[in-house]
């Protein structure tokens, strides 16, 4: 299956992992906490993902603060109204990584009315496996609040965000462009009444 990395945005086994050109990859399943985020998560997030490699398919520069701002703040809201959302990622010694998670498609094209999954991560942490980690939580999480599918939108460039997508045994099942950077996009869908129990 080929597919391709998201715009964005983990269940619980250590799985082998593709190693990726320039890419080390640890083949251990790091420990990895999500939460709600907070007001100063959005300056953490502003500053982790100041970076032209991670914002590569995101718009291709860095965003101002603003903009975390009310991502942090839009995510609260869909945490208390779904039950999940864009969940801060946090390491083992503590320190905010990225964040994985869910929310509602929040675009008026694509697959309106859905769940989609996405996760944004800190350059310094690629290659370690804490988007799988924490993908697999999500899945999880969006499970038990009553979800019966999710979707992920990943640009057809986005090679490492496919490979997530692969791990996680998403299937992909629609090829789009998107509207406003006219890139060839990928739309992959998991069913989660097919995941085992935790």
């Amino acid at each position: 299956m080929r597919a391709d990395g998201h715009w964005t945005r983990a269940v619980y086994s250590a799985l082998p992992i593709t190693r990726l050109k320039g890419c080390p990859v640890n083949r251990t399943t790091p420990a990895v906490r999500l939460r709600v985020p907070t007001d100063e998560d959005a300056v953490a997030w502003h500053r982790i993902f100041d970076d032209p490699d991670v914002m590569e398919f995101h718009g291709g520069r860095s965003a101002e603060l603003s903009v975390y701002e009310e991502l942090t703040a839009r995510q609260r809201r869909h945490d208390a109204e779904h039950g999940f959302c864009l969940w801060t990622m946090v390491d083992e010694a503590g320190r905010v990584i990225g964040f994985t998670g869910a929310q509602p498609w929040p675009r008026d094209w694509g697959p309106k009315g859905e769940i989609e999954i996405g996760w944004r991560l800190g350059r310094a942490h690629w290659g370690k496996g804490y988007v799988t980690a924490a993908a697999r939580q999500t899945l999880q999480r969006v499970r038990s609040a009553g979800v019966a599918e999710v979707v992920a939108m990943v640009d057809a460039r986005n090679a490492r965000s496919i490979a997530v997508t692969e791990r996680l045994g998403m299937t992909l099942a629609e090829v789009f462009t998107t509207p406003a950077s006219q890139q060839q996009g990928h739309c992959y869908r998991l069913p989660l009444r097919t995941l085992s129990s935790p």
